[in-house]
């Protein structure tokens, strides 16, 4: 009903006016008087100043040619003008190379797969190890210790641990030694992707003893879990320093961490029992003297635990790193 009344009073004010009195958008007004289209879109007409498709595959040989497939737009288009060449202007490039999706690198890119995800599985002890260095802050700033520390994944047990002032492959390598020595060759060991971790001396040593070299993704700490977990134990102390005086207190203060870590700590990924004790397989008797000490607490007082039998915290049976869904062991299997 208003497109009427605008058309009536645009004939004395004109369609402008006309809308401003009415409250009628203007825009609104053109398109109820413009008939639907139907159909596809009609294609714009090429102007008449218009590269031709010659001209066109010419500009795109160019711009992607060993000599310029590296410089800019800009860049080309300066050196072809000091050359006394013009092709066109380099908005008309720019309009080129993004009709050919050309816009961004033009160089074929190298392509890389997908990293691997490690999917580790440990069922016992001395199947699998994670080992993982972090900073500890030295007496002043600027001032860094390294810790190394080597865990087995299954029981949580700190098989090896060093501090120096520095990362060093070699290190890396006679404490991966010294810790075989003392508990045996894991089947793996698992890493990041630092520079000790996948040097030459490390990577030779697993080659030679026939242990199954294993790393993170690129990126992704979670692919570290347990070292990252342990690192966290560690600094979240209430014990754990600010700083460190010197490099003899580091050692002296992982001396005394280590060995309250793996003997006393009861840690709960593994039912509340400590490393020492499932690495060293003593773990079952403790939670049947546990169970014990249950039983007789019920048969004294069943109505604090709700008539139901109390359990001490289970034991797992394995550990994985980035354990896969059941629908891809179902698959696999």
């Amino acid at each position: 009903m208003i497109n009427p009344a605008v058309d009536t009073l645009a004939q004395l004010v004109g369609t402008a006016a006309a809308c401003t009195l009415l409250g009628r958008p203007r825009a609104s007004h053109y398109r109820a008087k413009r008939p639907p289209m139907l159909g596809p879109k009609p294609r714009r007409p090429a102007a008449a100043n218009a590269l031709t498709d010659t001209e066109r595959a010419q500009v795109l040989t160019v711009l992607t040619s060993d000599r310029f497939v590296d410089k800019s737009v800009a860049q080309a288009w300066a050196t072809l003008l000091d050359e006394g060449t013009y092709l066109c202007s380099m908005s008309s490039m720019h309009r080129i190379l993004r009709a050919n999706h050309a816009a961004g690198e033009r160089r074929s890119q190298a392509t890389h797969a997908a990293p691997t995800v490690p999917e580790l599985l440990a069922t016992r002890p001395g199947q699998v190890w994670s080992w993982d260095i972090t900073k500890l802050r030295g007496p002043q700033r600027g001032v860094y210790f390294d810790l190394y520390v080597v865990l087995d994944i299954f029981s949580r047990y700190v098989v090896g641990w060093t501090v120096a002032a520095r990362e060093d492959s070699q290190l890396a390598k006679e404490l991966l030694e010294q810790a075989m020595g003392m508990h045996g060759v894991p089947q793996v060991v698992h890493a990041d992707r630092g520079t000790s971790m996948t040097s030459k001396p490390v990577a030779q040593l697993l080659v030679d003893l026939g242990v199954t070299r294993s790393h993170s993704r690129p990126h992704v700490s979670n692919d570290n879990p347990y070292s990252e977990s342990q690192f966290k134990t560690m600094k979240y102390a209430p014990v754990f320093p600010d700083r460190f005086g010197s490099l003899a207190d580091a050692r002296t203060f992982g001396e005394a961490f280590f060995g309250y870590y793996n003997h006393e700590h009861r840690h709960a990924g593994i039912g509340l029992h400590t490393p020492a004790s499932v690495h060293h397989g003593t773990h079952h008797r403790i939670r049947a003297l546990r169970q014990q000490t249950l039983n007789a607490a019920y048969a004294a007082h069943p109505e604090r635990f709700g008539h139901r039998r109390p359990q001490p915290p289970k034991i797992p049976t394995e550990a994985w790193i980035n354990q896969p869904s059941r629908e891809a062991l179902i698959q696999s299997a």
